[in-house]
C-alpha cells in the first residue's frame, strides 16, 4: 500500500499547486501542511493569511486577480475603520473579516487553530486536510541590513518587500509544538513535495519547527521541490530579491542550493533547461516541466507530473 504524501506550502504559489494536487489525490492520500509564521493580529482579530489563501483557493472563493482575499469582496468595514483613525495598510475585505472574526472568537474560547481550520474547511465544502504547522505562536521576523526588525506583514505588505534582508528570526520557535495533524503526517508519510513557495518566508518556518527537518531527513521516498524561480524571476513575490540579498543566485540553481541535503529531486521549468546538468551535478534528480500554473488545467498537469515521480 502506497504511503500518503506530505506537502509543505505557503503563499500564492503553494496554494496553486495544492489546487492541482487536490484535484487528483484523495483526501486520505495527501496532507497539506501550511505555514503559520505569517499569522498576525489585525484590528483585534487573528489573521492566518496562508491558511485562508489555501481555503479560498480550494473552495473557489479566491480573488484570482490578487491571489489573496475573496473575489467580489467589498471594503466597507475597512473604510469605516480608516474613518476612525485606524491605519488601514493591511487590507481585509468584508467577507474576509467574517473568517477572522469567527476564528478569533473560537480561539478566545480555547479551541485550537487546527480544529478551527477543520471547521472552516468543512463549512466551505473542502474535503482535504488543511493542517496548520502549529497551534502555537511562531512569528517570522525579518532583520534588515539597516538593523530594523520587521514582522512578516510589515515587510511584505506595508513596505512591499522593499527593505534589504539580512536574516530571519522565528520568534517562539523553541516553545511552539507541531500540530497534532502535522505530527501524524510525519509519522505516516515517507515522501514529500515542497511547493513553489518562497523558501525563506513560507518554507523555512515549517522546517525550523521542532524536529521537522530531522524527521524529513529520515524519509526514504522521493523528496521533491518545485522551483519557485523561473528564468531568473520569482513567479510571484520577493523570493528572487531575497535570494540575491542573501548571496544566492536567483535561479533554479540557487533553489537547488537552498534545498540541498533536504530534497533529492527538483522540478524546474522548461525555460531553465540549461540549468539541468549543473543541478544534476549537485546530486539531484532533475525533472523539467511547465511550472507556470496560469490556469486550472496547468495546475492539474503539474500535479499529475509530480504524481509520476512517486
Amino acid at each position: 500500500m502506497k504511503k500518503p504524501i506530505l506537502v509543505l506550502a505557503g503563499g500564492v504559489g503553494g496554494s496553486k499547486l495544492i489546487k492541482g494536487l487536490a484535484s487528483i489525490y484523495k483526501p486520505e492520500d495527501i496532507f497539506f501542511i501550511i505555514n503559520t509564521g505569517d499569522d498576525e493580529d489585525f484590528y483585534g482579530l487573528h489573521v492566518s493569511p496562508d491558511l485562508d489563501t489555501v481555503m479560498y483557493v480550494l473552495s473557489d472563493l479566491i480573488n484570482s486577480e490578487t491571489g489573496w482575499g475573496i473575489k467580489d469582496d467589498s471594503f466597507e468595514v475597512l473604510s469605516s475603520l480608516k474613518g476612525l483613525g485606524t491605519d488601514d495598510w493591511f487590507k481585509i475585505g468584508d467577507k474576509d473579516f467574517a473568517t477572522h472574526i469567527y476564528r478569533s472568537h473560537l480561539l478566545n474560547k480555547g479551541i485550537s487553530l487546527s480544529l478551527i481550520t477543520d471547521e472552516l474547511s468543512k463549512q466551505l465544502g473542502i474535503k482535504h486536510s488543511i493542517i496548520p504547522m502549529s497551534d502555537d505562536k511562531l512569528s517570522t521576523r525579518i532583520l534588515t541590513i539597516d538593523g530594523k526588525e520587521l514582522s512578516f506583514q510589515e515587510y511584505f505588505v506595508k513596505y512591499r518587500s522593499n527593505p534589504k534582508v539580512k536574516d530571519f528570526i522565528f520568534n517562539g520557535r523553541d516553545l511552539a509544538n507541531l500540530s497534532t495533524g502535522f505530527k501524524h503526517a510525519l509519522d505516516v508519510c515517507n515522501s514529500i513535495i515542497i511547493c513553489p513557495s518562497n523558501p525563506f518566508l513560507s518554507i523555512y518556518p515549517i522546517l525550523r519547527l521542532g524536529d521537522v527537518l530531522e524527521q524529513i531527513n529520515k524519509f526514504k521516498g522521493t523528496k521533491i521541490v518545485v522551483s519557485p524561480i523561473v528564468d531568473g524571476k520569482a513567479i510571484k513575490g520577493p523570493a528572487a530579491k531575497i535570494m540575491n540579498e542573501l548571496g544566492y543566485e536567483a535561479s533554479s540553481i540557487g533553489i537547488a542550493e537552498i534545498y540541498k541535503g533536504i530534497c533529492n529531486s527538483i522540478v524546474i521549468d522548461n525555460l531553465d533547461m540549461e540549468n539541468k546538468s549543473i543541478i544534476q551535478s549537485m546530486g539531484y534528480r532533475v525533472e523539467v516541466f511547465d511550472t507556470m500554473m496560469v490556469d486550472l488545467q496547468k495546475k492539474i498537469n503539474l500535479a499529475k507530473f509530480l504524481e509520476y515521480q512517486f
